[in-house]
């Protein structure tokens, strides 16, 4: 009887302690998930901005050229892909558009 009522209690005080640890424990996951996931929504604008500015940059250089050389030609089109999948707007498909367009010499451009 007694072995019993220990038995119980042991139990309900093991079954309490683990209830509060599994609640501790999905308490700070929860926290490190959402810590995790501010942290990346921070380096996705980051590089997104990143991104667009060198765009930008190369665009302006090259309008003031007159020509966009094939490897800046390259260097855009690596960089608008993941511009766009970490969630880009479509501003920048239209300079992409321009540059692809541009002659790639100052010979074929006229500007020498």
């Amino acid at each position: 009887m007694i072995i019993e009522i220990i038995t119980s209690a042991l139990t309900s005080y093991v079954t309490y302690i683990l209830v509060a640890i599994g609640g501790a424990v999905i308490h700070y996951l929860k926290k490190f998930i959402k810590e995790a996931t501010d942290r990346n929504k921070v380096l996705h604008e980051s590089v997104r901005a990143i991104l667009r500015n060198d765009i930008i940059s190369m665009y302006s250089d090259c309008i003031k050229k007159g020509y966009c050389p094939i490897y800046v030609k390259e260097n855009v089109k690596s960089l608008a892909q993941p511009y766009h999948d970490i969630g880009g707007n479509g501003v920048i498909d239209k300079l992409v558009l321009e540059l692809m367009e541009m002659p790639t010499s100052p010979k074929e451009s006229g500007k020498q």
